[in-house]
């Protein structure tokens, strides 16, 4: 098969919360008679970008069925590090129907590695059917310009001028570099929620992390032209192995890149007050190391399923779609960060439980 032929592969990564589910929905809801097949990973346990996508009537059947081999969700880890077990086997499904498929969306989960996943596309199998259009990393401008990708930067700048030999970067540090290095095209997100000065300073400061042939765009909402980010042709399979990553390793050494760093925690609850919810998880991520809140929240006398997101202390939520008549309504969250107490964190959660169970559809 030539190149030409081969189905493009657009792979989108980026930290946790940095705008990745939005960018895709953006894509899908655009796109323009083009059939996209959706690769969703998720760190710990809980599925919720797929299942976001499937809110908003992505990937389903108008009867609310999801269709198979459209969307799937790889939950038990990061993408990088479970290729062989589930990667493989889902693209073979995919390029048994690439008469049905125009471009496959691959979402990485928000801790991967994308290099390993890249380097996926030279087998054989994949290498003849498919290629890697471009790996469009996405930052998150307001995080990064409050410098969450280095632990204490006075602290690590003062360290590093009193000994320059010293590497204090944190993991998160080296993972939004890696996450660079990779890149074909870089998409800064929440430029809305950031001044000018601040996305300039982020600007430079991706800039500084790529070779000069890679672009950068701006995003709000998700919101590009399509043209931008599909139809790049970059083959990024090939040339790959030229891109320096923190987490590089000699030939036939074990991949492993430590994200045992990281832990998730799933909170399941009954209905909540919205209000008290939140202000509970603005004191948690005050008062541990909490990365990403994510998840579905049930509010009493609301026929609505809330969706909550949180990156760091900033806090956004919408309402996606009417409980369905079979779902009993429920609150179901993920929190991600490091050295987090899992028995603590519920039990402060449970808090914001409704006193009242009032039917979640009967207003």
């Amino acid at each position: 098969m030539s190149a030409s032929q081969r189905i493009p592969a657009t792979i989108v990564t980026g930290f946790l919360g940095s705008g990745k589910t939005t960018l895709l929905r953006h894509i899908l809801s655009n796109a323009g008679g083009r059939r996209i097949a959706v690769i969703v990973n998720e760190f710990g346990e809980l599925g919720i970008d797929g299942d976001i996508l499937r809110g908003c009537g992505i990937g389903c059947d108008e009867d609310g069925r999801e269709r198979p081999g459209e969307l799937f969700e790889l939950a038990n880890g990061c993408l990088c590090c479970t290729v062989q077990e589930e990667f493989y086997p889902v693209m073979r499904e995919l390029i048994a129907r690439r008469g049905d498929i125009d471009h496959i969306l691959i979402e990485t989960s928000g801790l991967a590695l994308p290099k390993p996943l890249v380097q996926a596309f030279n087998w054989p199998e994949i290498r003849n059917a498919c290629t890697v259009d471009a790996v469009v990393t996405v930052v998150d401008v307001p995080a990064a310009a409050a410098g969450q990708f280095a632990a204490n930067l006075p602290a690590v700048d003062a360290q590093r001028r009193a000994d320059p030999n010293l590497d204090h970067e944190s993991p998160l540090h080296e993972l939004f570099e890696d996450q660079l290095s990779a890149a074909d095209l870089v998409v800064l997100s929440k430029t809305d929620l950031a001044d000018a000065d601040a996305r300039a300073r982020v600007e430079a400061l991706v800039r500084e992390e790529l070779p000069p042939e890679v672009k950068i765009v701006a995003s709000d909402q998700g919101r590009i032209e399509l043209d931008i980010v599909l139809g790049l042709g970059a083959a990024s399979e090939e040339n790959i192995h030229l891109r320096q990553s923190h987490h590089d390793h000699e030939e036939g050494e074990e991949h492993d890149h430590d994200h045992d760093a990281f832990d998730s925690v799933v909170v399941d609850l009954p209905l909540v007050e919205r209000e008290r919810l939140l202000d509970i998880l603005h004191t948690l991520t005050a008062e541990h190391a909490i990365y990403r809140v994510k998840g579905f929240v049930a509010l009493p006398g609301k026929p609505m399923r809330l969706v909550v997101h949180g990156v760091g202390r900033r806090f956004d939520s919408y309402f996606d779609r009417r409980w369905l008549a079979d779902e009993t309504p429920r609150t179901h969250l993920v929190l991600i960060g490091e050295d987090l107490d899992a028995d603590s964190l519920r039990n402060a959660l449970a808090a914001a439980a409704a006193t009242a169970d009032a039917p979640a559809g009967s207003a």
